[in-house]
């Protein structure tokens, strides 16, 4: 039996087609716990020790109480056991061969996930702050994205609270009963939700959490896993851009620019030249014409001849600009642009990218 699963997730491992996920929820079979061992505990609250914040009892006494964790206990996904309550009461003897099982299987994940399936993301939490805004209080958890590619570029991060990943399981166990049965997720606490043991042993759940739902092909196109990925970074660097602070938007753009590569799947049907549109304007507003001008061309190309797209004349308007301060040829996307304006597809003069960006609701 060892043998016939420790193929099964080799195959689940190495497969990475569409056409897999008919292949039911037994397929996709992850028996690594969502809680870590204590050893994985100490080792990971060590690695973050320079990162995690905390208020001393004396200077918080109602430290224990999470706004958004608060709640009564709530079992993970699978069987009932899972947890803390796993690690209280000693497993029936017929339960012992199969844990035994499910700890070759752990270590054979942890070793294949860098060398199987290089084309999958990885996550690891860098940090994890305990942030207060009364009156809530919550830890955030900032983890970096690393994808395929060159070794030396950075990786991309994202920074969510324990809400938000609830309301992605929540969410997908909904839409995907059958493959989400043998993801298990970090239960809910009434108490000691801000020692370093516990969000240790979050920080690594989730992490897992994710590479788990980025091994199933059915999950990892989910438009609330995109969602989780992406659109907040969306938001936020809307809403700078909108509002003049350039510089900062423009960290937010590249990074949701990243996100949205690593994923390989569409976020959103233009979100990428939403993302383009937010790269290109601030380039320009920081005196970067030649990168503007870079990602209008890279739009350009996205969007083909797609008629009457309402992103395609901006993009022509803004290309035939930048290429005449930059002094290079403009002839072509002038003479699309032109088309469109006789055929009655665009005003004259068109939109600006940024008016557009003001405009478009993320949702």
């Amino acid at each position: 039996m060892a043998s016939r699963l420790l193929h099964r997730l080799r195959h689940a491992l190495a497969s990475d087609g569409p056409g897999e996920a008919a292949a039911g929820p037994e397929a996709e079979q992850f028996p690594e716990s969502s809680e870590l061992e204590d050893d994985d505990a100490e080792g990971l609250s060590s690695r973050l020790s320079g990162t995690l914040s905390f208020t001393s009892a004396e200077d918080d006494p109602d430290d224990e109480d999470e706004d958004d964790e608060a709640g009564p206990d709530s079992l993970p996904s699978g069987d009932g056991t899972s947890g803390e309550d796993a690690e209280r009461s000693p497993p029936p003897d017929g339960q012992r061969g199969s844990q035994l099982l499910a700890r070759q299987l752990q270590d054979f994940w942890k070793k294949s996930r860098n060398t199987l399936v290089p084309q999958r993301l990885l996550f690891e939490v860098t940090s994890a702050n305990v942030v207060k805004d009364p009156p809530s209080k919550y830890v955030l958890y900032t983890l970096a994205v690393m994808g395929p590619g060159p070794p030396d570029r950075q990786p991309a991060q994202i920074s969510r609270r324990y809400s938000d990943f609830e309301r992605l399981h929540r969410n997908l166990q909904r839409q995907f009963r059958g493959p989400m049965a043998a993801i298990s997720f970090p239960r809910k606490r009434l108490r000691r939700n801000f020692t370093a043991e516990t969000i240790a042993r979050r920080s690594r759940a989730f992490e897992q959490f994710l590479s788990h739902l980025q091994a199933v092909p059915e999950l990892r196109h989910a438009p609330d896993l995109q969602d989780f990925f992406v659109l907040p970074e969306l938001r936020r660097a809307q809403s700078l851009t909108c509002t003049g602070l350039y510089r900062e938007a423009l960290a937010l753009w590249a990074n949701a620019w990243q996100l949205q590569t690593q994923l390989g799947t569409p976020s959103g049907p233009d979100r990428p030249l939403v993302t383009l549109a937010g790269l290109a304007v601030c380039h320009q507003e920081l005196e970067d014409p030649g990168e503007a001008r870079a990602c209008s061309e890279k739009a350009l190309q996205l969007l083909g001849d797609k008629r009457p797209h309402p992103f395609l004349a901006p993009f022509l308007e803004a290309h035939v600009r930048l290429s005449w301060r930059l002094g290079l040829d403009k002839r072509q996307t002038e003479a699309q642009l032109q088309s469109l304006q006789e055929a009655g597809l665009t005003p004259i003069p068109p939109p600006s990218l940024k008016e557009l960006l003001i405009k478009e609701v993320l949702d």
